[in-house]
């Protein structure tokens, strides 16, 4: 369950440090005349992943062999498993808007991290829509088994996105250390 959920107050656009917009299409709306729910799970999953190959060398693939910042080693290893996911709805959005995606860090552990992200208009770019995101557990690429601790890069990227209270005892890194 989201903290939006639970009663907290909604964030607002001040709250999110990374931005992007989706141009909706028509065949993202569903029976109802308003974007299907699972336009919103693909559109997490977009800005999340955008932003961890931006900003913190997570790439599909090698880096470019022009880019010295980002080592071999840092871009195949770890990679992130989704291991919580959701979205809140608060009102609907609708073929033709143009969605703006912000993305922040609610909590960073050891090796999971917490995103959410909001959904505004640019027809009403103050009201949030909806509020999704989900958790990653990074893990070895080979044996799937949990990190000791990120990298350097992908977690100075991920600290980038965190509200400067943010929580950093994660009661999943406990539990992962059981593992």
């Amino acid at each position: 369950m989201s903290s939006v959920s639970r009663g907290s107050q909604r964030p607002t656009r001040s709250d999110y440090k990374y931005w992007k917009s989706y141009q909706t299409r028509w065949s993202d709306n569903d029976q109802y005349s308003h974007v299907n729910n699972a336009v919103y799970y693909h559109l997490i999953d977009s800005i999340i992943n955008t932003f961890l190959a931006e900003r913190c060398g997570c790439l599909p693939s090698l880096p470019s062999p022009s880019d010295s910042s980002i080592s071999v080693t840092e871009t195949l290893s770890p990679i992130g498993l989704v291991v919580s996911s959701h979205c809140d709805f608060f009102s609907p959005l609708s073929f033709p808007e143009t969605i703006e995606l912000g993305l922040r860090v609610t909590r960073l552990g050891t090796s999971s991290v917490t995103y959410e992200v909001g959904f505004f208009s640019s027809v009403d770019s103050k009201a949030l829509k909806a509020v999704g995101g989900y958790t990653h557990v990074f893990v070895d690429r080979n044996d799937r088994r949990p990190v000791k601790a990120m990298g350097r890069h992908l977690r100075r990227g991920l600290e980038s996105l965190a509200d400067e209270g943010l929580d950093r005892s994660s009661r999943l890194d406990r539990d992962i250390a059981k593992l």
